[in-house]
């Protein structure tokens, strides 16, 4: 669907209400309707909220974005929202990274290890932080919003900082948050765990999270003015 110049991807679901969503990197535009809404109406509705999804839209437009990663000393990667300068060291043994100080990371690998195999030994490294990190927040947080998560998972996403399954109370972490400061990890745990009382962006969602985490809009600005990493989007 074509709405006065905007590409419109519209899924029918059966849900009772429209959902409008702008995805990094390029803005595109997705609405999730319901089975018995017309597509007149789906029309009217992106209409009505033209001017917030071309602010973001912009704002994706203006994201700083990392170039590709070659996983080679020099390059810049990120932790908990600091910028490190990579080292890479090639011996024989187990593939390790540490962190030297504030600003180095050390990746030792295997002598000719690939880009491919760096890349999996970071990666790696990250999830095992997420899982370090992610028990404790979980045990604060299950009491303070009133919910039993039942899992805990964690993958690379390609347009979504988390998400969650009710019915199972599962909740998904994107790997790349491992990057990003850990208030946007916590953010979008909270996130998602009030998702498990309310499905919608709607009031009662907003007001759930005003009441558990004051500063929540503070931490999703953060989290979105922070770099997009590379990667070959496709949907």
């Amino acid at each position: 669907m074509d709405v006065r110049g905007v590409p419109v991807e519209v899924i029918r679901k059966d849900i009772k209400n429209l959902h409008v969503g702008v995805y990094p990197p390029s803005g595109r535009v997705r609405v999730a309707a319901p089975l018995w809404l017309d597509d007149n109406a789906v029309r009217l509705a992106v209409i009505s909220r033209l001017g917030w999804i071309r602010r973001q839209q912009i704002g994706f437009e203006q994201q700083d974005r990392q170039s590709q990663r070659e996983f080679v000393t020099g390059e810049s990667h990120y932790f908990e929202g600091r910028r490190y300068r990579l080292d890479v060291l090639e011996r024989a043994g187990r593939p390790t990274i540490r962190l030297l100080n504030n600003t180095t990371m050390e990746l030792c690998v295997a002598p000719g290890a690939d880009r491919a195999a760096r890349e999996a030994v970071l990666h790696q490294w990250y999830r095992r932080q997420l899982c370090d990190q992610l028990p404790v927040l979980l045990a604060s947080w299950e009491r303070k919003v009133g919910v039993t998560v039942d899992d805990v998972r964690i993958k690379k996403m390609k347009t979504l900082w988390g998400s969650c399954t009710v019915e199972a109370k599962r909740i998904w972490i994107n790997l790349e948050l491992a990057k990003k400061p850990t208030s946007c990890l916590e953010y979008i745990l909270v996130h998602e765990m009030v998702h498990l009382i309310e499905r919608s962006h709607n009031d009662r969602f907003r007001d759930l999270m005003d009441r558990l985490m004051p500063q929540w809009r503070v931490h999703r600005d953060e989290l979105n003015r922070a770099p997009l990493a590379h990667m070959d989007w496709r949907y």
